[in-house]
């Protein structure tokens, strides 16, 4: 798991009108507000993402770019921006790669099946995570790194 301090590992996915998006160069630009979510369109995930979506011209003031990661592929990233109105960048991360880098992905014990939990991170300008979250509960989160931002 990444803690406070490293590094972040950058990646290149593409979001959901399959346009490439490398971290480093959101980061470049602005602090990054990266969060891991399990899947597309379920309750915690939608929350979550609506939450973002709804405090979004808030984090922009703060020059904050708000990023949500999945492994679900670019279509269902697309459905799920249009039925619920997202503002927010999602990428897909079919491959796993960025799940991967980030230690986002647990096996579950009775199944077998890996699945990725949900955690945040803030990133700044020179790549440094400063925050870091592992198992995210959805409501309110979005508030909490709003907040954060603001004393950063």
């Amino acid at each position: 798991m990444l803690q406070v301090g490293d590094k972040a590992p950058d990646f290149t996915l593409p979001d959901s009108n399959m346009e490439l998006n490398t971290l480093s160069d959101i980061y470049r630009e602005n602090t990054v507000v990266l969060y891991f979510y399990p899947r597309d369109d379920t309750p915690g995930c939608t929350i979550q993402a609506t939450d973002f979506t709804d405090m979004l011209a808030d984090f922009e003031k703060l020059g904050a770019r708000v990023v949500g990661v999945s492994r679900d592929d670019c279509f269902s990233h697309q459905s799920f921006i249009d039925k619920f109105g997202l503002l927010i960048t999602l990428l897909a991360d079919v491959e796993s790669d960025a799940s991967n880098a980030f230690g986002v992905l647990q096996q579950n014990p009775d199944s077998g099946r890996i699945s990725a939990i949900r955690a945040s991170f803030v990133i700044d300008k020179a790549g440094v995570i400063r925050y870091a979250e592992y198992g995210v509960q959805p409501k309110g989160h979005a508030r909490m790194l709003l907040d954060l931002l603001k004393d950063i």
